[in-house]
């Protein structure tokens, strides 16, 4: 059993079941989170996407002060904020409004890609590509914002200065590991669908890691798709979900989450096709011994701090009992059953 504690967490996109209303995808988030409160989770993280009727956290700061106000001590953040669809001003107001509102638990991650397709991407932001290149000069500028320093320069967000909102680089290839690691910041992966940089980013970000005022030594996060259940044969089932998701994605048949069928032979096949298991390398179904295994070797692997648990289920409440399931795995794995 390893000696190191690793930390684990939550990355939720508000993923709309069909026959689902947004308001209750809305009060399911909030009851994962509240489920999980009470069980070791460091942090609850909501991701920004757009356009896409199966996602709801596209206004994630609003959801971030949902979450927050109805849980108690998990920390509640961005994973992330999509920086160059956004004036870097409104997200520090943004996020130092949610860091005086609920103190030493906001988290702000910040993420260079759109979070949607192109033409939606133009729509938010025209200059969205000039915005993408100069991500490093708008975290500065997030930094500089949050800064007590700032107090002295024309444009100030004042809701921020001073206020206690951690920020952490988010990336799915090796660009963002040398700019967390030039800025002294912790950095998360998005290993649960881009999983083919991993091992090289975090050696990067390592390699290069340069010591600040916000983070002595290097600090990773590692996103990983979890679903467990009972049975290997329940996880399976429930997996299916998913993998219709994800497929839908690849073959530009966006939709909402479809319940749970058995394993057919085609969908089986499906499954095993390269897209799919690249996008899906990092994920770990099955029943609670099984899922156990898979993420011990992870951790030895990456040697992650913390791993982000996304846990795309139909049901709400199959969902919360397979983060309940992680969470055991994870006490055991570090130790503390």
């Amino acid at each position: 059993m390893s000696t190191k504690q690793t930390e684990y967490s939550i990355l939720d996109l508000a993923i709309v079941s069909q026959g689902s209303t947004l308001f209750e995808t809305f009060d399911n988030s909030l009851a994962l989170a509240q489920a999980s409160d009470e069980k070791g989770y460091k942090r609850y993280w909501l991701a920004e996407h757009h356009n896409s009727e199966a996602i709801g956290s596209s206004a994630t700061s609003i959801l971030i002060g949902k979450i927050a106000e109805g849980t108690k001590h998990i920390r509640v953040g961005s994973g992330g904020v999509m920086l160059p669809n956004h004036s870097p001003l409104i997200i520090a107001e943004q996020f130092g409004t949610l860091g005086i509102l609920y103190p030493n638990r906001i988290d702000l991650g910040l993420g260079r890609a759109p979070g949607t397709d192109q033409e939606t991407a133009k729509a938010i932001r025209s200059d969205f590509y000039q915005a993408a290149m100069s991500f490093p000069d708008e975290v500065q500028k997030i930094q500089n914002y949050f800064s007590t320093d700032n107090a002295t320069e024309k444009v100030r967000a004042t809701v921020a200065e001073g206020v206690d909102v951690p920020i952490y680089i988010l990336g799915s290839s090796t660009d963002s590991a040398h700019l967390a690691a030039k800025k002294g910041l912790p950095y998360a992966f998005a290993s649960h669908f881009a999983g083919a940089q991993l091992m090289s980013a975090f050696e990067i970000y390592h390699r290069e890691f340069q010591p600040s005022k916000a983070l002595e030594k290097p600090y990773t996060l590692a996103g990983i798709n979890v679903i467990i259940a009972d049975t290997e044969e329940e996880a399976e089932r429930i997996s299916t979900s998913l993998y219709r998701m994800i497929i839908g994605l690849l073959t530009g048949k966006r939709g909402f989450m479809q319940a749970p069928t058995e394993m057919t032979v085609e969908l089986s096949e499906m499954r095993e096709h390269p897209s799919v298991q690249q996008m899906l390398k990092y994920s770990f179904i099955g029943s609670k011994a099984t899922v156990k295994k898979k993420v011990k070797s992870f951790i030895e692997a990456t040697q992650v701090d913390e791993l982000i648990a996304v846990t795309n289920i139909y049901d709400s409440e199959d969902r919360i009992k397979s983060y309940g399931l992680f969470a055991e795995i994870m006490c055991e794995l570090n130790g503390e059953v």
